[in-house]
Protein backbone atom coordinates (compact mmCIF):
# COMPACT_ATOMS: atom_id res chain seq x y z
CA UNK A 1 0.00 0.00 0.00
CA UNK A 2 1.58 3.25 -1.12
CA UNK A 3 0.35 6.61 0.08
CA UNK A 4 2.04 9.71 -1.31
CA UNK A 5 1.33 13.00 0.41
CA UNK A 6 2.11 16.46 -0.83
CA UNK A 7 4.75 18.24 1.22
CA UNK A 8 2.09 20.65 2.49
CA UNK A 9 -0.09 17.73 3.65
CA UNK A 10 2.87 16.13 5.43
CA UNK A 11 3.76 19.35 7.24
CA UNK A 12 0.10 19.82 8.18
CA UNK A 13 -0.06 16.29 9.64
CA UNK A 14 3.19 16.79 11.57
CA UNK A 15 1.94 20.10 13.03
CA UNK A 16 -1.52 18.75 13.86
CA UNK A 17 -2.07 18.49 17.65
CA UNK A 18 -2.25 14.83 18.66
CA UNK A 19 -3.67 13.06 21.69
CA UNK A 20 -2.88 9.64 23.09
CA UNK A 21 -5.61 6.99 22.92
CA UNK A 22 -3.83 4.94 25.59
CA UNK A 23 -5.56 4.39 28.90
CA UNK A 24 -3.36 3.52 31.81
CA UNK A 25 0.41 3.27 31.81
CA UNK A 26 2.43 1.79 28.96
CA UNK A 27 5.92 0.36 29.46
CA UNK A 28 8.93 1.71 27.59
CA UNK A 29 10.28 -1.23 25.56
CA UNK A 30 13.24 -3.25 26.76
CA UNK A 31 15.87 -4.75 24.42
CA UNK A 32 14.28 -6.30 21.34
CA UNK A 33 10.81 -4.92 22.08
CA UNK A 34 8.55 -2.44 20.31
CA UNK A 35 5.90 -0.12 21.70
CA UNK A 36 3.13 1.25 19.46
CA UNK A 37 1.15 4.16 20.88
CA UNK A 38 -2.14 5.03 19.22
CA UNK A 39 -2.74 8.75 18.69
CA UNK A 40 -5.61 10.79 17.27
CA UNK A 41 -5.68 14.39 16.10
CA UNK A 42 -7.34 16.77 18.54
CA UNK A 43 -10.14 17.37 16.01
CA UNK A 44 -10.56 13.56 15.64
CA UNK A 45 -10.05 13.65 11.84
CA UNK A 46 -6.73 11.76 11.65
CA UNK A 47 -5.23 8.71 13.34
CA UNK A 48 -1.51 8.38 14.03
CA UNK A 49 0.90 5.85 15.49
CA UNK A 50 4.01 6.54 17.54
CA UNK A 51 6.48 3.66 17.54
CA UNK A 52 9.40 3.10 19.89
CA UNK A 53 11.66 0.22 18.81
CA UNK A 54 14.69 -1.08 20.72
CA UNK A 55 17.46 -3.21 19.27
CA UNK A 56 18.05 -6.61 20.82
CA UNK A 57 21.85 -6.36 20.63
CA UNK A 58 22.85 -2.67 20.58
CA UNK A 59 21.07 -1.32 23.66
CA UNK A 60 21.75 2.28 22.61
CA UNK A 61 19.95 1.71 19.28
CA UNK A 62 16.45 3.13 19.59
CA UNK A 63 14.09 4.32 16.88
CA UNK A 64 11.24 6.75 17.52
CA UNK A 65 8.76 7.02 14.66
CA UNK A 66 5.52 8.89 13.96
CA UNK A 67 3.23 7.46 11.28
CA UNK A 68 0.07 8.77 9.66
CA UNK A 69 -2.48 6.76 7.70
CA UNK A 70 -0.84 3.59 9.09
CA UNK A 71 2.04 3.45 6.59
CA UNK A 72 3.31 7.01 6.04
CA UNK A 73 6.37 7.79 8.16
CA UNK A 74 6.23 11.50 8.96
CA UNK A 75 9.19 11.62 11.35
CA UNK A 76 11.74 9.03 12.44
CA UNK A 77 14.57 9.57 14.88
CA UNK A 78 17.35 6.99 14.68
CA UNK A 79 19.76 6.80 17.61
CA UNK A 80 22.89 4.74 17.05
CA UNK A 81 23.41 2.48 14.08
CA UNK A 82 25.05 2.89 10.70
CA UNK A 83 25.08 6.15 8.76
CA UNK A 84 22.25 6.79 6.32
CA UNK A 85 22.82 7.64 2.65
CA UNK A 86 20.39 10.24 1.31
CA UNK A 87 19.10 10.01 -2.29
CA UNK A 88 21.62 12.71 -3.32
CA UNK A 89 24.49 10.54 -2.04
CA UNK A 90 25.16 12.56 1.13
CA UNK A 91 25.93 10.35 4.12
CA UNK A 92 24.24 11.30 7.38
CA UNK A 93 25.79 9.81 10.56
CA UNK A 94 23.69 8.62 13.49
CA UNK A 95 21.90 10.03 15.27
CA UNK A 96 19.75 11.56 12.55
CA UNK A 97 16.14 12.62 11.97
CA UNK A 98 14.13 11.48 8.95
CA UNK A 99 11.45 13.92 7.81
CA UNK A 100 8.86 13.01 5.18
CA UNK A 101 9.72 14.44 1.79
CA UNK A 102 7.26 14.31 -1.10
CA UNK A 103 8.26 11.71 -3.68
CA UNK A 104 10.82 10.15 -1.32
CA UNK A 105 8.86 9.26 1.82
CA UNK A 106 11.26 8.87 4.74
CA UNK A 107 14.38 8.39 2.57
CA UNK A 108 15.97 11.73 3.60
CA UNK A 109 17.79 12.12 6.93
CA UNK A 110 18.93 15.35 8.57
CA UNK A 111 21.07 16.27 11.57
CA UNK A 112 19.12 16.12 14.83
CA UNK A 113 18.13 19.66 15.89
CA UNK A 114 20.09 20.01 19.13
CA UNK A 115 17.94 22.90 20.30
CA UNK A 116 14.88 20.60 20.35
CA UNK A 117 16.48 17.40 21.68
CA UNK A 118 18.00 18.05 25.11
CA UNK A 119 19.83 14.79 25.81
CA UNK A 120 19.87 11.96 23.24
CA UNK A 121 21.55 9.72 25.82
CA UNK A 122 18.39 9.77 27.97
CA UNK A 123 15.77 7.60 26.24
CA UNK A 124 12.84 8.92 28.27
CA UNK A 125 13.84 12.57 27.71
CA UNK A 126 14.29 11.82 24.01
CA UNK A 127 10.80 10.28 23.89
CA UNK A 128 9.41 13.45 25.44
CA UNK A 129 11.36 15.62 22.99
CA UNK A 130 10.19 13.46 20.07
CA UNK A 131 6.58 13.84 21.21
CA UNK A 132 7.17 17.61 21.20
CA UNK A 133 8.48 17.35 17.63
CA UNK A 134 5.34 15.38 16.66
CA UNK A 135 3.07 17.83 18.53
CA UNK A 136 1.64 15.25 20.93
CA UNK A 137 -0.29 17.50 23.31
CA UNK A 138 -2.03 14.82 25.40
CA UNK A 139 0.58 12.20 26.22
CA UNK A 140 0.40 8.64 27.43
CA UNK A 141 1.84 7.72 30.79
CA UNK A 142 5.06 5.85 29.97
CA UNK A 143 6.86 3.84 32.62
CA UNK A 144 10.63 3.67 32.24
CA UNK A 145 12.02 0.17 31.84
CA UNK A 146 15.52 -1.20 32.15
CA UNK A 147 17.99 0.60 29.95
Amino acid sequence: MSVDLTQAEAYQLIAMPKESNESGTVKFPTAGERLIISLVSSDKTEDFLLDVTRSRIDLAKVTYQNRARVVVVLLRLDLSGPPHRNPDGEEMPCPHLHIYRQGFGDKWAYPVPQDRFANLGDMMQTLSDFMNECNVTVRPSVQAGFF
